[in-house]
């Protein structure tokens, strides 16, 4: 059964003032398991809220793709990309555009890569801009994603993101680096570069 979301405005309705019942991650996965929510359900779990995904538009799409086949054969053994699939951090589980996982594809059969198993988190942005921004940043630094990348199609560049605060009152990355089209982009895996491409090579 598909779930219809509901959207309320906040200038017909106040903001609730009593408590609001965020999920777990047990009981997202339970609501999956038992059909309430379905492929056709277009959401991912943030910080105990269910959030709608954006539709892909094409350059999304082609920015998305390029940038996995770029990064797929320049990872070392023991590392492979993975695509839009979930990821369970603290109180979430997104579905980042591409992301550097440890180990191989087999031994996540029976569940998602944690974050201590991730070495690069990358978010293709148009109409999700200021969510990856915000929203997303905060969950990744304090999940302690070592690296955050958001290919930023609004304003034709990659903003890179190091040294997460880990679980602090504000979390955030402590580095930010923002590279325009003809820059050279840096592919570091745990510290160590293993590559680099022109930031033109994954734009639409």
């Amino acid at each position: 059964m598909a779930i219809e979301p509901q959207y309320i405005s906040r200038t017909n309705y106040p903001i609730p003032t009593d408590p609001v019942w965020r999920l777990s991650i047990g009981q997202y996965h339970q609501m999956i398991l038992t059909g309430i929510l379905t492929d056709e359900d277009s959401v991912e779990l943030l910080e105990g809220w269910l959030i709608p995904k954006m539709p892909k538009n094409p350059p999304h799409r082609l920015t998305t793709q390029l940038t996995r086949e770029m990064i797929a054969p320049l990872l070392p053994e023991g590392w492979f990309v993975d695509s839009q699939e979930p990821i369970t951090i603290d109180d979430s589980e997104p579905e980042p555009d591409v992301v550097v996982v440890r180990g191989e594809r087999r031994q996540y059969s029976d569940r998602h890569p944690l974050s201590h198993e991730i070495a690069l988190v990358i978010e293709v942005s148009d109409t999700t801009l200021q969510r990856d921004r915000n929203l997303k940043k905060r969950l990744y630094a304090r999940a302690g994603i070592p690296v955050y990348w958001i290919i930023n199609l609004v304003d034709n560049q990659i903003e890179i993101y190091t040294s997460p605060s880990g679980r602090t009152e504000f979390p955030d990355y402590g580095q930010q680096q923002f590279l325009s089209p003809t820059d050279e982009v840096e592919l570091v895996i745990e510290g160590d570069e293993i590559g680099r491409f022109r930031v033109t090579e994954v734009l639409p």
